[in-house]
């Protein structure tokens, strides 16, 4: 049965995201002044030395831009619209990061072959964001995400992580020879996401819910996703939640003021994801190619919770994730936290 599922999933999901059918842009949405309309750059940092570890997924780094709403290239329209439906307003995102991935014992030069093998991953991202008004309210955001990159030797890893140990004064990892072969990298991200609208719970204080359903595929992820994320305080009423690394959500770098005049707003989040896996390069190691690899776990969930803050034109976010077991033998949980800073230039 579970065999099945990471197969049976993606079809599902793949007609929730499809369901809608293309049509005309929307204006920005109606209260929204002009100046809300600019783009945000996003730098996201996502380590696990917040949690005294240094395995798994040791590390994450990502620069991204996303556009104000209609400033989208008409090309970069016509590839997406097939899979984001009808179009509402519309925004597109480019962004580069970079990912590294290492066994639980850095310090061996010759790694257990049952741990997560060293891998890095280099890539560079486009996506489109479409933020559709479906009454009451309420709104979908769809979001479809194209990387290409490299994993292996040439995405840099052993140097990006050897550099930064030899600056924290951490040990230097000794087995990144057995690290996994070149391969380009190709992954299509598509998210739906439900956003409902905020309720007040105490004064101005206010809470929402947003659950999404995902799908990846590609030969660095191939899975399904569906989670839940809720939010309690002053959240913006047009943002997609606080930016995430891959695999998670395409777009989340984008946000949104809050109501004209107010130059401080908070909130707090907590949400969970469920994945079905069916390919994860890091684990199953090389698709063309003989290399180091794991027999990984059909289903994944990640937890997680933090606090944003909006500064005016900054946002600042910290999230807190923990990963459950994803192969077989794994010591405990993956744990790391990501912090964020972006700024609508």
């Amino acid at each position: 049965m579970l065999q099945r599922t990471p197969i049976i999933l993606p079809a599902f999901l793949s007609l929730v995201l499809l369901g809608a059918g293309p049509g005309q842009a929307e204006a920005p949405a109606p209260g929204r002044p002009a100046e809300d309309e600019r783009p945000v750059w996003t730098f996201t940092l996502e380590n696990d030395l917040t949690n005294d570890t240094d395995r798994y997924f040791t590390n994450g780094i990502r620069l991204s831009r996303t556009s104000r709403v209609g400033d989208v290239p008409e090309a970069v329209v016509d590839a997406a619209r097939p899979l984001i439906g009808t179009l509402g307003s519309v925004r597109w995102t480019v962004g580069v990061g970079q990912n590294m991935y290492t066994p639980s014992d850095i310090t061996v030069t010759d790694p257990d072959p049952d741990d997560q093998p060293y891998a890095g991953w280099l890539y560079g991202t486009v996506g489109v964001l479409n933020d559709l008004a479906t009454g009451a309210g309420r709104r979908t955001q769809t979001s479809v995400q194209l990387s290409l990159g490299v994993v292996g030797p040439s995405a840099l890893g052993e140097q990006a992580q050897k550099f930064v140990h030899s600056i924290i004064n951490s040990p230097e990892p000794q087995g990144w020879h057995h690290q996994l072969h070149d391969e380009p990298a190709v992954l299509l991200n598509l998210e739906r996401r439900w956003v409902v609208p905020s309720e007040p719970v105490i004064g101005d204080l206010r809470a929402d819910a947003s659950p999404h359903v995902g799908l990846a595929l590609g030969n660095v992820f191939t899975h399904a996703a569906a989670g839940l994320t809720l939010r309690f305080g002053e959240p913006p009423r047009y943002d997609y939640g606080p930016p995430r690394l891959q695999p998670h959500t395409p777009g989340s770098e984008y946000f949104a003021p809050r109501e004209a005049g107010d130059g401080f707003g908070w909130y707090v989040f907590a949400g969970a994801e469920g994945r079905a896996v069916a390919r994860n390069i890091f684990l199953d190691g090389n698709t063309f190619r003989d290399s180091r690899s794991v027999d990984k776990e059909p289903l994944v969930a990640d937890l997680s919770a933090g606090l944003v803050l909006t500064f005016g034109d900054v946002r600042v976010s910290y999230v807190q994730a923990l990963r459950t077991k994803e192969f077989d033998g794994q010591e405990g949980p993956s744990l790391f936290g990501a912090f964020s800073v972006g700024y609508r230039f």
